[in-house]
This record gives C-alpha cells, sequence and structure tokens, in this order.
C-alpha cells in the first residue's frame, strides 16, 4: 500500500504499518466530525469512520492511492455515510410498510392483522398434528403448559434426554413446516 502524505510525497511501503497508524491518528477526528455533519449520530460517525479504516488496513495490500490521502479518505467516508442513511432509508420504508399490511393503517383498521394470525393459528395446528404424538405432547406439555423438562420427564415416565431430544425434533418439524410463516411469527412479536 502506497499513501500519498499530506505535501504529496509517495510514502514508502516499507513504512506502511507506521504510516497507517499515522494516517489514523492524524485524520480520524476530522474525518469523524464530517461523518458527524453527514449523519447527525456521534456513534454512527465514528462506527462510519472506523470502517473506512477498517477496509483500508484490510485492502492494505491491494491499495495504491494516487491522490491526496485527505481526498481519498474523506470520499470514503462519505460514501459510506451515504450508503448507511440509504439502508435505513430501505428499512424505515420496509417497516412502514409491513405496518400497513399489518392493518395498522387508521383507515383499514386492523383486518388484514386478524386475518394473518388466523392463517398462522391454521397453519401451527395443522403443524402440531402432523408432529409424532410422543413428540407433540413433549411440545405442548413445555410450551403450552409451561413445566419443566424434569416434570415431563416425569409425568411422562421417560428421561429427560428423551424429553429434550423429543423437544428438538418437534422444533425442527415445525420449523420445517412453518417455513413461510416465520418472518410474520417475527413481526407479530415486534408489534
Amino acid at each position: 500500500m502506497e499513501f500519498i502524505s499530506p505535501d504529496n510525497t509517495v510514502v514508502p511501503e516499507k513504512k506502511t504499518s507506521l504510516t497507517f497508524e499515522q494516517v489514523f491518528k492524524t485524520y480520524f477526528k476530522g474525518l469523524h466530525a464530517y461523518a458527524c455533519t453527514l449523519l447527525k449520530d456521534e456513534v454512527m460517525a465514528e462506527e462510519m469512520v472506523q470502517n473506512v479504516f477498517c477496509k483500508l488496513w484490510e485492502k492494505s495490500g491491494n491499495i495504491n492511492i494516487n491522490q491526496s490521502v485527505s481526498g481519498y479518505l474523506y470520499r470514503a467516508v462519505y460514501h459510506e455515510c451515504i450508503n448507511y442513511l440509504r439502508h435505513q432509508k430501505v428499512k424505515a420504508t420496509h417497516q412502514a410498510y409491513t405496518k400497513y399490511q399489518m392493518g395498522n393503517d387508521p383507515q383499514t383498521g386492523n383486518t388484514s392483522g386478524k386475518v394473518m394470525l388466523r392463517e398462522l393459528e391454521e397453519k401451527l395446528d395443522a403443524a402440531l398434528q402432523a408432529l409424532p404424538e410422543k413428540c407433540r405432547t413433549v411440545f405442548q406439555l413445555s410450551r403450552f403448559e409451561e413445566l419443566k423438562y424434569q416434570e415431563i420427564a416425569d409425568r411422562l415416565d421417560i428421561s429427560i434426554k428423551t424429553v429434550e431430544n423429543q423437544m428438538g425434533k418437534a422444533l425442527r418439524l415445525l420449523r420445517l413446516n412453518l417455513v413461510d410463516f416465520l418472518p410474520l411469527l417475527l413481526i407479530l412479536l415486534h408489534l
């Protein structure tokens, strides 16, 4: 990696690690202040600047900066911040859309959310019925009656290890049967 120092002279590669530390110490505060003006968030600004330096360090063997280090770093921080802001905008748009789809819009009421919840309940019931009997019994005692594994083992006269195995099997099968509804379930749990 070659850096061009602030006075536009090329710094030899054999001094790279020392130069990297010098560049970090020289530019970090200014880059952080710049990122703060873009993001209006000190913590995220620090994160973005650190990301730029991490990427610079990771690519240190493959990078040749033919311009001023300052210009390169400020441009890299700018792009890192813009990408972060775009990502935040996409997340916000997706959350708003999801809330709208879930029926949180005052004009549509909560009808679509209730329909989706009913579909989820039906799918969960069908998935439970599809479990082997012992699996289903252990799962229901654990999740619906909230019994501990030892209590289930005592009630069914089986070992704790068998209870653990049956729970693992039940959860695996339910996850496979409810894979289409997992995003909906996560959304419902967070609303």
